[in-house]
């Protein structure tokens, strides 16, 4: 078992991991409280966002900040076709949840393959000089990225709860996630708010996609595992609960880092799905979540 003195270090590493599975819960979990169905795609937009941002800086050199807005724009303009294309003719058909589910794995294959048949398979890496100093704090170590990755993604999780809660959106949101029906008697339209979800879900997804593209190495399935992730995160934190996927994201970054003071490091997918089966059977509702009546 590894030294205790190393304890401060993964709590950093698992700020850190927990950071992108949040991100990645927080857009996955947001569908599923507006629009009622579990978003596998989202993790097709993280790929996307980080082949595009590869594109635009390493391939064409462009400038880094430009070539993160186009990533993100790039990213927003696919969730949109997903679900004008896609998502809103399922919903005119009457399908159900499960089969607008599967859809959105189609999705995920899809996408996937087509970076597969445009990028190749070999993986790629986005060189950034600047952004690898680090920073020893006698305890622990951090680059600057990771920082930012950190300090980012709490940034745009307080910006998410606060349109969520204060903005007139964000009770848009909420009515219609409690009652599409009476939603609509007060002048809501269900698939302007729903253009709007999608669009913030993408944001969130094409920011994940592009700090996992900075910290790692970028190749065609990345979005697989991390949309897992957010997954398994949405459920431990309360799939019903944006607030609660960000906690499970943390939570499950924590967990899996720490549990290197107890099992190997390959382990951490052990862990991940262990704590997913422990809160299915005990806590299925989440830390953050209410229970659901039946329908």
């Amino acid at each position: 078992m590894p030294s205790l003195d190393i304890l401060p270090q993964l709590v950093i590493n698992g700020l850190i991991a927990g950071s992108i599975y949040a991100l990645a819960a927080s857009g996955f979990s947001l569908v599923h409280y507006v629009v009622k169905f579990m978003n596998f795609a989202q993790g097709a937009v993280i790929t996307i966002s980080a082949y595009m941002f590869y594109l635009f800086f390493s391939m064409l050199r462009m400038n880094f900040f430009i070539s993160g807005v186009l990533a993100i724009l790039a990213s927003i303009a696919i969730m949109m076709l997903m679900n004008i294309l896609g998502y809103r003719q399922l919903r005119e058909r009457k399908s159900t949840k499960v089969v607008i589910m599967i859809s959105s794995l189609a999705l995920l294959i899809f996408f996937s393959s087509l970076i597969l048949a445009i990028f190749g398979s070999s993986t790629k890496t986005i060189s950034l000089r600047n952004f690898n100093k680090t920073f020893d704090f006698g305890f622990f170590t951090i680059t600057l990225l990771q920082a930012i990755i950190i300090f980012s993604s709490i940034l745009l999780f307080l910006l998410l709860l606060f349109m969520l809660k204060k903005t007139r959106l964000g009770k848009s949101m909420r009515a219609l996630a409690d009652n599409k029906e009476v939603s609509q008697i007060i002048g809501i339209n269900p698939e302007k708010i729903y253009n709007y979800t999608f669009i913030i879900a993408g944001i969130l997804g094409s920011v994940a996609g592009i700090l996992i593209g900075l910290e790692q190495n970028l190749y065609p399935r990345m979005g697989v595992p991390i949309i897992v992730k957010g997954f398994i995160s949405s459920v431990v934190g309360g799939i019903n609960s944006v607030p609660g996927a960000i906690v499970g994201g943390l939570f499950i970054g924590l967990v899996e880092n720490l549990g290197i003071l107890f099992l190997p490091s390959g382990y951490k997918d052990v862990i991940s799905f262990s704590v997913l089966l422990l809160f299915l059977l005990f806590r299925p509702s989440g830390i953050l979540g209410v229970k659901m009546r039946d329908t």
